[in-house]
């Protein structure tokens, strides 16, 4: 382990998770998701955009671009923890491409797996990502 670093050394996400506190118990897979945000940010022209806070205080906005009843782009603002953000990211990867049925059966399990490993303490984030994509569906569905 580094125990020293060097004036604008640029270290790995891999080397960072073994030195910062708040990066401990996250998977390579989930601090890429955190470092490349490839899902952040508003969709100027969304067909949907939901809003949930969860029992820790965090915040995830989420935006939806459906077509034909296939979600075809999913962005996400996040106020809260990288545990928030990760999961955010990682329901990205999963709802693009995918049907509003097959996006509304995402499950927090679905989302744990495809981050490989986080922290316990963090698994509440999973849970508002879930929470946060159910609720935007069930809205989209309601004014259909």
């Amino acid at each position: 382990m580094k125990t020293q670093i060097r004036e604008n050394e640029i270290l790995s996400p891999l080397e960072l998770r073994t030195i910062i506190p708040e990066y401990i118990g996250f998977s390579q897979k989930a601090l890429n998701y955190y470092f490349e945000k490839k899902y952040w940010g508003p969709i100027p022209d969304a067909d949907l955009i939901s809003e949930t806070t969860g029992s820790c205080g965090d915040t995830m906005m989420v935006y939806l671009k459906i077509r034909e009843d296939v979600i075809v782009d999913a962005r996400f603002a996040v106020r809260g923890c990288i545990g928030t953000v990760v999961a955010a990211m990682a329901a990205g990867d999963l709802i693009i491409g995918k049907t509003l049925l097959q996006a509304r059966s995402i499950t927090d399990g679905d989302i744990f797996r495809e981050l490989e490993e986080i922290p316990a303490k963090k698994h509440h984030c999973i849970q508002l990502a879930a929470k946060t994509l159910h609720q935007a569906l069930d809205t989209y569905q309601a004014k259909l």
